[in-house]
């Protein structure tokens, strides 16, 4: 699965981070194989800023999920530094660390900014240069000629994280293909439509590495689970006008509350960018969510999908995850 700690209308982000801890648990008793923590800067509805210091909670908290992050965003840090915070957590809890690797700011300009001041911004076009010296950092493989050759990122470790790249376009695909890396697709708010093609594009353009012999898939899915669907419909009405929040840099009030939600009037325009702004939610019952969910593997070919709800009531996000545990991986 993939959380972003949402945080409430009414709640704080301590609120938020306890409930990621306790849905950590939770899903590892239900038989989830991965939890995995979103990288957002300035965006007061999500809590979850640094991944590398909440890995490290949860992994404390559970003993055999697999915990990492969806994803650390490369381009903002340091290769060594994300490098030693890895080893060290791969140091503290070994074989259950994966290290999901993005691009995108995970936030605004200018938040960009202010995370290199008062240095430039790295560019983005160094994004795969800065994946190989971490891969090279993290296995003490960097060739002779590198000029940090040699460096270590901490005592060795017997393994090392588990890397991903992470994407929602053809680009990220074909990196990960290019240095044999595991691919997680954002089927929740990337070109749905292509994602299949461009998972199939990876596939087929994969080039086995030291690390990975061939070529692995996930794909994270939006997913909103209740006894019925008319229950499911109404707490993801909060999400739907959360999206118009956080498109508008209005979201500070955090999520709101279904009433609330069922009060917003929603006018033609936003209704359009609702049904075009390419994010895509799995809404219903057990039953319905099972076959959605089993119709969108088969798409991708693939059995490892990651589920990330949102939605202002903690119960319901946590039964949400249980039904989809009870429907999908018995």
């Amino acid at each position: 699965m993939v959380e972003q700690s949402p945080v409430r209308k009414g709640g704080t982000g301590a609120d938020a981070l306890r409930e990621t801890l306790r849905l950590a648990v939770a899903c590892e008793a239900l038989g989830y194989e991965r939890f995995w923590v979103a990288e957002h800067h300035d965006l007061p509805g999500i809590a979850s800023t640094s991944p590398e210091i909440l890995i490290g909670q949860i992994a404390g908290a559970t003993s055999t999920i697999r915990v990492g992050s969806g994803g650390v965003m490369l381009p903002h840090y340091s290769a060594f530094k994300v490098a030693e915070n890895f080893r060290m957590l791969e140091t503290l809890f070994p074989g259950r660390i994966d290290l999901g690797l993005g691009r995108a700011p995970g936030g605004n300009q200018r938040t960009l900014l202010a995370l290199a001041h008062p240095r430039h911004p790295i560019d983005v076009r160094a994004y795969p240069e800065q994946v190989d010296d971490l891969i090279g950092y993290l296995g003490e493989s960097l060739p002779p000629e590198h000029p940090f050759a040699g460096l270590r990122p901490g005592p060795p470790t017997a393994g090392m994280p588990e890397i991903w790249l992470l994407g929602s376009g053809i680009g990220s695909a074909q990196l990960a293909a290019r240095r044999g890396l595991p691919f997680s697709f954002a089927h929740f708010f990337g070109n749905a439509e292509q994602g299949p093609a461009i998972v199939e594009h990876y596939r087929s353009h994969f080039q086995a590495s030291p690390l990975f012999a061939e070529p692995r898939v996930h794909v994270a899915v939006q997913v909103m689970c209740a006894e019925t669907r008319e229950q499911a419909e109404w707490h993801a009405a909060s999400l739907r006008v959360a999206r118009l929040q956080m498109a508008r840099n209005q979201g500070g009030s955090g999520i709101i509350s279904p009433d609330e939600a069922a009060r917003y009037v929603f006018t033609p325009e936003e209704l359009h960018f609702l049904a075009h702004s390419g994010m895509r939610a799995t809404t219903g019952d057990a039953a319905q969510v099972a076959a959605e969910l089993q119709e969108v593997a088969a798409r991708y070919g693939t059995d490892q999908l990651g589920v990330v709800t949102i939605c202002y009531d903690f119960a319901a996000r946590l039964l949400s995850y249980e039904l989809v545990a009870k429907s999908c991986l018995a």
